[in-house]
């Protein structure tokens, strides 16, 4: 499965069916099964927005649904591109949204 170099806030992206998330006190435990990779969200802002993606129209509406301010988006897009790479968000088609 390729890997995401470049993610796009303006687009839309989901957890990956494999992934299941378990909240935690600090964040967020991710376990991917197929990669059996597991992520540690540390913040529950992150937490917030990658619940968020499912129904959002883009990742960029999925921050500002959950309250990420402007300032502090480029910080979450980073969050989010690691999450991307290491195949725990898949980009969402068309077809897929809901």
């Amino acid at each position: 499965m390729p890997t995401a170099t470049v993610f796009d806030l303006d687009r839309a992206w989901d957890l990956h069916p494999q992934v299941s998330v378990r909240p935690e006190p600090f964040g967020a435990l991710l376990y991917h099964f197929g990669t059996r990779k597991l992520s540690f969200l540390k913040d529950r802002g992150l937490l917030a927005v990658v619940q968020a993606l499912a129904t959002a129209p883009t990742a960029r509406a999925a921050c500002q649904d959950a309250g990420v301010g402007a300032d502090d988006i480029p910080r979450y897009a980073r969050a989010l591109t690691v999450l991307a790479r290491s195949s725990m968000l898949l980009e969402r088609s068309p077809a897929d949204d809901h």
